[in-house]
C-alpha cells in the first residue's frame, strides 16, 4: 500500500511551505528529528513521504519531478526511505528467530534499534529518512505510543537521535506528543497534523452511548462502562473502539478551534488506541478491565 500524495500540498499547505523553504534554504534549517502528531497517521506520514523527496530531489524539487530519487520515494521504493514499524524487523538485515518474527511482536525492540543503528554506520549516497510508526498485519498505518514503541528501545536510539549522521533525518508519527517519552520529544521539532481526509467515518453503532461523552458527570461512569461493555460483549470490540475513534474525529473536525476540548479528544484518542492495542497484543487482557480502564480515562480524566 503506498502512502505518497502527490496532491499533499493542496492538503497541508501551511507544513509544505514551511519545510520547502526549510530545506531549499542553504543552511537547511529543519531539525533533524521531526515529530508530527493528530488524529490522522495516514497524512502524517504523506507529509513525511514529501519531506523526504524534498530532501533527496537532485531537480527543481517540484510535486511534477521526476528524477530517479523522486520517483523512488512516489513508488515507495528508494532505499534509504524507510518506515520502520514493529512488523518491519525483517528489512533490518539481521536473521530473525522465533522470538524475534513478526508474528505477535508488541513492538519495536531492542534488536531492531541495534540494527538500525548499524545500518547508519555505512555511509550513504542519499539523505536516508526514517519514519517510524505503527502498522496492522493489513497494512493499515497505526501510531507510535510507549507500548509499541517502549522506552528501552527509545532509549537505545537515544544517542542516534541527537546526534544522528550527516544527512539523516527522523520522523515520528503519533496521536499525541505524551505518547512518546519526554527523551525523545525534548529532540524533536513538533507538529500538529491535522486531519483533512473527507472519508465518511461510521460511528452508527456507539453513537447513542457516546455522544458528548465529555460532558457526562463523572457519577455517570459505571453506567457508561456497562453500556460499553455490553457493546464491545456483542460486537467485535476492535470495530467498536474503531467506531469511537471515528466519532471523536467528526467532533475534532467541528471543533478545531476549542482548544480544550481538542486536547481532551486528542488524549482520548490515545487512549481508545491504547485499549486496542491492549486487545490485539495482550490476549490475556480481560476485555471487562480494558472497557473499565478506557471508561475512567474517557469520563474521569
Amino acid at each position: 500500500m503506498l502512502y505518497y500524495n502527490d496532491e499533499i500540498d493542496k492538503k497541508l499547505p501551511k507544513l509544505i511551505n514551511y519545510f520547502s523553504k526549510g530545506i531549499t534554504d542553504e543552511n537547511k534549517n529543519i531539525s533533524h528529528c521531526l515529530l508530527f502528531w493528530g488524529p490522522d497517521i495516514k497524512t502524517q506520514c504523506e507529509l513525511a513521504l514529501e519531506i523526504a523527496r524534498l530532501l533527496n530531489c537532485t531537480c527543481d524539487k517540484s510535486l511534477s519531478c521526476t528524477c530517479l530519487n523522486c520517483r523512488w520515494i512516489k513508488e515507495q521504493t528508494h532505499p534509504a526511505v524507510k518506515i520502520y514499524t514493529r512488523l518491519d524487523f525483517k528489512e533490518s538485515g539481521i536473521n530473525t528467530d522465533e522470538e524475534d518474527s513478526t508474528k505477535g511482536k508488541k513492538n519495536i525492540n531492542i534488536n531492531q534499534a541495534k540494527a538500525i543503528i548499524n545500518e547508519l554506520s555505512v555511509t550513504s549516497d542519499y539523505h536516508r529518512v526514517y519514519i517510524f510508526c505503527d502498522r496492522d498485519d493489513e497494512g493499515n498505518l497505526l501510531p507510535l505510543n510507549k507500548i509499541n514503541f517502549p522506552e528501552a528501545t527509545s532509549n537505545a536510539l537515544l544517542k542516534t537521535f541527537e546526534e544522528p549522521p550527516q544527512n539523516t533525518t527522523f520522523i515520528f508519527l503519533t496521536n499525541d506528543k505524551s505518547d512518546i517519552i519526554s527523551t525523545v520529544v525534548s529532540r524533536a521539532q513538533s507538529f500538529f497534523v491535522p486531519s483533512v481526509s473527507e472519508e465518511n467515518y461510521d460511528f452508527s453503532l456507539v453513537e447513542n452511548i457516546i455522544s458528548n461523552y465529555w460532558a457526562k458527570d463523572r457519577n455517570s461512569v459505571l453506567d457508561f462502562e456497562n453500556d460499553l461493555y455490553k457493546l464491545t460483549s456483542e460486537n467485535n470490540p476492535k470495530e467498536i473502539l474503531e467506531q469511537m475513534q471515528n466519532y471523536i474525529l467528526e467532533v475534532i473536525k467541528s471543533n478545531i478551534k476549542n482548544k480544550h476540548l481538542f486536547y481532551k479528544l486528542t488524549q482520548d484518542l490515545a487512549s481508545i488506541e491504547e485499549a486496542k492495542q491492549q486487545l490485539s497484543l495482550t490476549p490475556s487482557m480481560n476485555l471487562q478491565t480494558v472497557i473499565e480502564n478506557l471508561s475512567f480515562n474517557l469520563i474521569l480524566k
